[in-house]
């Protein structure tokens, strides 16, 4: 990032990013009890979400939430793909400027996939 001067503000158009990511939820869920697995890959979802792209206001889509709890609570996936999209929050109340949108992206296989830049 590049440095501020006493005088200038970064511009927050800067800051709106969106990147796609691979999860590996089987290890944050491994060992778990069975009725606190999906709950527990949702949280292990914005813990990461808020520390890749750091914002502490993260969102999740409700297809990502369908996803996640489409085997039940106690059967999650190994891994998922996900977009973080870190946008500008508009409300004039808002605590912070951005927040993160978590949406889900289907893929067919895991294999070869890396962290790649989106555009919006």
């Amino acid at each position: 990032m590049a440095k501020e001067s006493k005088g200038t503000k970064r511009s927050t158009i800067h800051d709106v990013v969106a990147r796609e990511y691979t999860i590996h939820l089987h290890k944050h869920v491994h060992g778990r009890s069975f009725k606190k697995r999906a709950p527990h890959a949702i949280k292990a979802i914005k813990a990461f979400a808020q520390k890749t792209m750091g914002t502490s206001d993260v969102r999740v889509d409700p297809s990502l939430n369908k996803q996640i709890w489409s085997k039940g609570i106690k059967t999650v996936q190994h891994r998922i793909r996900v977009r973080l999209s870190r946008k500008r929050n508009d409300d004039e109340e808002a605590k912070e400027k951005l927040y993160t949108y978590v949406s889900y992206v289907p893929v067919t296989s895991f294999k070869g996939l890396e962290t790649q830049v989106c555009d919006e």
